[in-house]
């Protein structure tokens, strides 16, 4: 693992931000009928080796893309915290990614007052 100068681990990152596609997750009917936006962002947190500029030496983006859009897409939650923590054990599954936050936006939720956006926020480890 890579020290800064005072000794400390580095810690790179890999952020996806604003990844969206419709979704069919939610406790109410109308949201497992109709369905709705999802966007998600998430930071991966690896050390990256910078100077072999090989792609077998880091976390490929598109596949955790990929992933992300396979769990939005896919089978229908009640609740964007489950969601979320689907999409983190697939980020962990990437041998080089350490820890992982993943948000998700339901900018679209059933709510009667006025809002910009719902999301949760979750950071899980494979170090725990």
């Amino acid at each position: 693992m890579p020290l800064e100068a005072e000794g400390e681990p580095t810690i790179d990152r890999i952020t996806l931000t604003g990844l969206s596609a419709t979704g069919f997750h939610g406790v109410f009917p109308e949201e497992r009928r109709e369905g709705q936006t999802f966007v998600v962002d998430v930071v991966l947190e690896l050390d990256l080796d910078t100077r072999s500029d090989d792609l077998a030496s880091t976390v490929n983006y598109a596949e955790i893309a990929e992933a992300v859009e396979a769990v939005i897409t896919g089978e229908p939650r009640n609740l964007i915290e489950t969601v979320a923590g689907e999409i983190a054990d697939r980020c962990l599954t990437h041998g080089k990614v350490g820890t992982v936050t993943v948000t998700v936006h339901k900018p679209m939720a059933p709510l009667s007052q006025t809002f910009a956006d719902v999301s949760v926020t979750i950071s899980r480890s494979r170090h725990v």
